[in-house]
């Protein structure tokens, strides 16, 4: 490959490219190229020198390794030379650095300039290929085409789908609001993740950005939550008790100018980027977090805590709560946050707080929590008694003379599957001794024995199943001697929601589990089980309907896998959910568009 800028006083630069990463010895006169100049051919020939730059000999150079932009050079020849010797001035353009040879400099950026997870990442690929030539030639290709091994990701831009008038109109004045109170600016990011806009409980549309593209690439910050147990245990010796509720908590975070343009959208006549903390985005939990704890400062762990955005304030005496009140709502003023007071409880002696009841320096389980299984109602058929031994039997373990309490309800397991078909419709009446079996069991299930105080230790797990009643849920953590519930979830459906797809009921079920479980679950990594195979792929999903996409983008904030169990092992949520106990009621956030 020849490359010159022309010949000058019998001059010219010439670039020669190096494919081998080692030194190269060319022969005097051999030909490297020709040059055009009007209807004469010259042919070039090289002294005896040493050609070092570490690329191809043949091919375009346009399509060389990205490196040899890392350098300026040229192979001088000038017969007023006497040592015929070829002169490179080279520097890297990364860091400036100069060099003496084009081998020195490929040696420099491969070793400083390279991406320690692509250089890491090629050395580790090709390290099982014994033979050094193979290696090395492997290796040229793998840096040739290093992009491909480049974590810093692609620009995502997705560009915004048509909309009616009205949307439109909504996105218009949306867009207005923020930027008046400051909270988007204009524009020229290549970043854009598309508009969603969801209409809340009372009627008014929530502005929403889809960020599942820039989640997806984000590094996670691995910023610790507290443990909910510790909590609880500073919690138990007060007396009295306010908690605060931030006002959109996350738009009033500052965002970094450098990380403004990735949150970026565009609407139909604008493109615009978030200057504060935009609902959605994957490390927003773990900022937020770390925001609270410097600003609560030392006041953490003595009369203060946060998890995430809930911060309560716990002191022995009102006198102390006073003062305690007085210094927190200092800090909070000093770091111009704002809260929404309809949602403040002070000085209270009882409070709800991560899912749990305090009073008198007691801690117990919200009602809330095992409503889901203690009332439920009692079988109605031997295929409803026998769902329900199942579900018991799968925390058998935490349950003392499992075998022995619940013998008498037994014999409604089938044993063969005639037996199970005949049993699926077969009316039954509970008598003294299975209705006692009944309620024994499920006594076991919502006390203590069973229940257990949520640990940031130990992974938490949702089971979720839905049937033409309703849906069921059971909230757990993961222990050495097998899977604890935490809490359980039962809800009848609406007539409307019994006509939905099995997807869309058993997503749902997903759906409440997440609004009723929020605070166990946000800002950690959690496993979501179900037995609906089809919701393991949902989030790749490009085309789904407008209710799933909606329940989509909810789940935004939340880091899980999914996994898809066998029914069997689904007995817990399969028996809650042919067994509802909430009342039906409307998804409060059905979609007017999703765009």
């Amino acid at each position: 490959l020849l490359r010159g800028g022309g010949l000058n006083k019998r001059q010219a630069k010439v670039l020669l490219i190096n494919a081998h990463n080692r030194q190269q010895i060319l022969p005097r006169n051999t030909r490297i190229g020709t040059i055009s100049r009007e209807t004469t051919y010259s042919i070039f020939t090289t002294t005896e020198s040493s050609i070092t730059h570490n690329s191809f000999l043949h091919g375009n150079f346009q399509r060389s390794p990205r490196s040899l932009k890392n350098f300026k050079s040229g192979a001088v020849l000038n017969k007023k030379d006497n040592s015929n010797s070829t002169k490179l001035n080279v520097t890297c353009d990364l860091c400036n650095e100069y060099f003496l040879s084009g081998n020195d400099l490929q040696k420099h950026i491969r070793a400083k300039c390279y991406s320690d997870q692509i250089r890491k990442h090629i050395l580790e690929s090709t390290k099982h290929i014994e033979n050094e030539k193979h290696r090395l030639a492997i290796q040229d290709i793998l840096w040739r085409n290093k992009i491909l091994f480049d974590p810093t990701p692609s620009i995502i831009n997705i560009p915004s789908q048509s909309a009616i008038r009205t949307d439109q109109d909504i996105k218009f004045q949306e867009t207005q609001k923020l930027l008046e109170r400051g909270q988007i600016e204009e524009s020229t990011s290549p970043w854009s993740s598309p508009i969603v806009l969801v209409k809340k409980k009372d009627k008014t549309m929530r502005f929403c950005i889809d960020y599942r593209r820039l989640n997806a690439i984000t590094i996670k910050d691995a910023f610790p939550l507290p443990r909910i147990d510790e909590i609880f245990d500073q919690l138990s010796d007060a007396v009295y008790y306010t908690k605060f509720d931030f006002k959109s908590g996350y738009f009033q975070v500052p965002l970094s100018k450098e990380d403004r343009p990735k949150t970026a959208f565009s609407t139909r006549d604008n493109h615009y980027q978030f200057t504060v903390l935009p609902q959605g985005i994957t490390n927003g939990p773990a900022t937020f977090q770390r925001i609270i704890n410097h600003i609560l400062g030392p006041a953490r762990w003595k009369y203060a805590l946060a998890y995430i955005d809930d911060v309560i304030i716990y002191s022995k005496t009102f006198e102390e709560h006073l003062t305690h009140l007085n210094d927190i709502c200092t800090m909070l003023k000093n770091a111009r946050f704002r809260l929404n007071p309809e949602k403040c409880e002070i000085a209270q002696t009882q409070t709800d707080y991560l899912g749990h009841n305090i009073k008198n320096g007691e801690i117990r389980s919200s009602p809330n929590n095992i409503n889901g299984l203690l009332n439920t109602r009692l079988p109605q058929t031997a295929d409803e008694a026998c769902k329900f031994v199942k579900a018991a039997e799968y925390y058998r373990k935490f349950i003392p003379n499992f075998s022995q309490t619940a013998e008498p309800l037994r014999k409604f397991v089938p044993t063969t599957r005639t037996q199970q078909k005949k049993g699926q419709k077969t009316i039954i009446t509970l008598t003294d001794d299975e209705l006692k079996a009944f309620n024994q069991l499920k006594q076991f299930l919502t006390t203590d024995i069973v229940l257990r105080l949520p640990n940031n230790r130990s992974p938490f797990k949702v089971q979720t199943d839905a049937s033409d009643e309703g849906i069921g849920a059971v909230l757990l953590q993961i222990y050495p001697e097998g899977d604890r519930p935490i809490a359980y979830l039962s809800k009848k459906f609406t007539q409307a929601q019994r006509k939905w797809s099995p997807m869309e009921q058993e997503y749902y079920a997903f759906i409440c589990s997440l609004d009723k479980w929020h605070n166990y679950l946000s800002g950690i990594k959690f496993v979501w089980e179900t037995d609906h195979k089809a919701l393991t792929q949902l989030n790749q999903k490009a085309q789904i309907n407008k209710r799933c996409g909606r329940w989509r983008l909810k789940i935004l904030e939340y880091d899980f896998k999914v996994k898809h169990i066998p029914g069997l092992t689904n007995a817990m949520p399969d028996y809650l959910s042919r067994s509802p106990v909430d009342d039906a009621e409307e998804d409060p956030d059905e979609v007017s568009l999703l765009i």
